[in-house]
């Protein structure tokens, strides 16, 4: 069997990163990074930087790959892998498709987030200059 591809972004915004609160399931209502599965048709990068726009209506720029999340229990639909990217954003922050709400959280408190998003932040190092 394939394991779902997926992606996850850390958005820097101002001075803190960005968070969406989920609109299903799983983790219904909770914090977590914006991102989602990865298409046919394009690259983890693509993929990032749509599902950014979608769930986010930010443009991003991204930095660096933040590392490669593959623990078979990480998400409860299944085992997928996830490609986790540290990036900028850009424009108006507004939520749009899986995204209940989006703001820019400057002091993050990482031990709620939905997923595995936890240690990606953790990852980053961007809590090291928050």
């Amino acid at each position: 069997m394939t394991r779902p591809l997926a992606v996850d972004i850390i958005i820097l915004r101002g001075n803190g990163i960005v968070a969406i609160k989920r609109k299903f399931p799983p983790f219904l209502g909770k914090y977590a990074q914006p991102g989602g599965f990865v298409e046919d048709n394009e690259t983890v990068e693509e993929a990032a930087i749509r599902e950014a726009k979608e769930e986010t209506n930010l443009d991003v720029t991204l930095i660096k790959t933040v590392g490669v999340y593959s623990d078979p229990g990480r998400d409860p639909r299944g085992g997928v892998v996830s490609v986790c990217f540290l990036a900028r954003g850009t424009g108006k922050l507004q939520a749009g498709d899986d995204a209940k709400e989006a703001e820019v959280v400057s002091k993050f408190e990482t031990n709620n987030l939905a997923f595995d998003h936890s240690k990606m932040v953790l990852d980053s190092g961007v809590l090291d200059y928050a």
